[in-house]
């Protein structure tokens, strides 16, 4: 059972609904769903609102299974989108008309942002330090930098902004600077943040900015029209990044799908 259908579960004959914290409390207490993550009723609230009508952002699944009840205490009660006319059922059907190659895809893909909810929830355990040497050590890992040992950590007080230095050649005649912010997903990076960054990188013509959380509209635009070169790292492709490298995960079992040969059996 995905957290999906766990979710729906609870909710079935639930019209007033639940907030997630009840949601949580459920599911556990039926043993539907084994969470892996460190905060798992935020993992149920993204899940939820990934697929709640009327909520939408760049994550959000096409389908809506879920509506907001009502708002109370500063809490969300969810419930069915369809009310008592259970719509788990035809959620269900629909997951019987797959394919079982498609239902491994869309399990896959389910699988994929836990992962990544889980990489951004420890990033953000561990400490500043921890966060700057993690990203060098990412982007040499992606071959940046002419060796194992082309990255620098040079995060300190007073440091103007850089974090880190990925030196492209063995003479540092090419640098790229680094600054990494690991930011809370509420706190997002501003424009100030990218124009004072730009400024601490003097003659240095590349620079990274990476974030645990997200970049305004601003900040975007400012790195867009600088003359120099900057690439901005989000949260989510931060956590991408990491499971394409191998960097804070690692493989647990490779699955292989078949299709039959027919040249075969001419």
């Amino acid at each position: 059972m995905t957290i999906t259908e766990a979710i729906i579960e609870i909710l079935k004959d639930r019209t007033e609904g639940y907030t997630a914290e009840e949601i949580y409390d459920r599911i556990i207490a039926n043993h539907l769903y084994s969470f892996g993550a460190k905060s798992p009723i935020s993992v149920i609230n993204i899940e939820i609102r990934r697929q709640c009508l009327g909520i939408d952002f760049p994550t959000a699944y096409n389908r809506k299974l879920f509506r907001l009840v009502k708002t109370e205490d500063k809490k969300n009660y969810y419930a069915l989108l369809q009310g008592g006319d259970s719509p788990s059922s035809s959620t269900e059907g629909a997951s019987t008309d797959l394919l079982p190659e498609e239902r491994i895809v869309t399990d896959y893909e389910e699988h994929l942002q836990l992962i990544k909810m889980q990489l951004i929830e420890k990033i953000l355990e561990n400490d500043p330090a921890f966060f700057e040497k993690m990203v060098v050590d990412l982007l040499v890992k992606m071959g940046y930098g002419y060796d194992k040992d082309s990255g620098i950590v040079t995060g300190r007080p007073h440091d103007g902004g850089i974090d880190g230095v990925i030196k492209e050649d063995k003479l540092g005649l090419d640098s790229i600077y680094i600054q990494a912010k690991r930011y809370k997903l509420s706190n997002t990076v501003k424009a100030p943040e990218i124009q004072q960054f730009i400024g601490a990188m003097g003659k240095v013509n590349k620079g990274v900015f990476i974030t645990t959380s997200s970049f305004t509209k601003g900040a975007v635009k400012i790195a867009q029209d600088a003359v120099k070169t900057i690439s901005l790292i989000d949260g989510d492709s931060l956590a991408d990044l990491m499971i394409t490298h191998k960097a804070g995960v690692t493989v647990k079992k490779n699955i292989m799908l078949y299709q039959l040969d027919e040249d075969y059996f001419l």
